[in-house]
């Protein structure tokens, strides 16, 4: 029971690193110019049902996500820059085997770098020590993005109740962290590791929710209060997101999504 309260939690968290919602640092929402037309061609093949599911984690989001995000940005910068540091770090466990599937093989080098120096030098990454040595941080990968890649349609759009907007592909791609590719999932839950607890992996992915949703406060306000339809605006979001990741663009300027702390906070 203990285990399943965990991964409900984790997964009401994991609603907001899954709306990455596009606003310029005014507050104001921005569009991408190429990908608008990306949610014309998937199908919201239960529209009704997932507008009621929408409602229900638009609910949730007001009662659990912003307190603890509004919350999370009264602890000191150096914290909250560390702990998003260590995230980032952690993620190239997928990243780095989803750069290999596509072909990113330079992509796939850097990032084994930064890996091995921050975990290292950087202390378990909290400190972004491979940044110095000109080893920039690149984009997230997953295999939602990867199966994108190789031809696989979106399938059906569809909301899912806590778990918020997916399609069939990018279920598929989750499913297949759990199915030994995520190597953090591998060492913490799938394997008797020594060192290791069930609950690392369940504290690391509820930090990495509350960090994103925090970085995008204002961003979430500003698409909330500018849309007419707000349902419609965060599914069209969604899609030319996943679409700009997969194609590697890199259209939308100004916006607040995963950035570090120290930019976000200049803006």
């Amino acid at each position: 029971m203990r285990k399943f309260l965990l991964v409900i939690i984790i997964s009401i968290i994991s609603q907001a690193v899954s709306l990455n919602v596009f606003a310029g640092s005014d507050g104001t929402l921005k569009m991408k110019n190429k990908t608008e037309t990306s949610s014309e061609e998937v199908k919201d093949c239960f529209e009704t049902l997932n507008r009621g599911i929408f409602a229900f984690n638009q609910g949730l989001d007001k009662v659990v996500f912003k307190p603890i995000a509004k919350g999370y940005r009264y602890l000191p910068k150096p914290i909250r820059s560390g702990t998003s540091n260590a995230l980032s770090n952690l993620s190239n466990v997928v990243t780095i085997p989803n750069n290999l599937l596509q072909g990113q093989f330079k992509d796939a080098g850097i990032n084994t770098l930064r890996f091995s120096i921050n975990s290292t030098l950087g202390i378990a990454g909290i400190f972004d020590v491979a940044s110095y040595y000109g080893l920039n941080k690149l984009d997230k990968e997953d295999y939602g993005q990867t199966l994108g890649t190789w031809g696989v349609k979106e399938g059906c759009y569809f909301v899912l109740p806590v778990l918020g907007p997916t399609t069939v592909r990018d279920t598929l791609g989750s499913i297949a962290n759990f199915s030994g590719g995520d190597a953090w999932y591998n060492v913490t839950i799938a394997n008797d590791t020594r060192y290791l607890e069930n609950s690392d992996y369940y504290y690391s992915r509820l930090a990495a929710g509350i960090d994103f949703r925090a970085k995008n406060l204002e961003a979430f306000d500003s698409l909330e209060n500018n849309s007419i339809d707000l349902y419609a605006s965060v599914r069209s979001l969604y899609l030319q997101d996943r679409k700009r990741k997969i194609l590697n663009l890199d259209e939308t300027t100004e916006t607040m999504n995963d950035d570090d702390w120290e930019e976000i906070d200049t803006q």
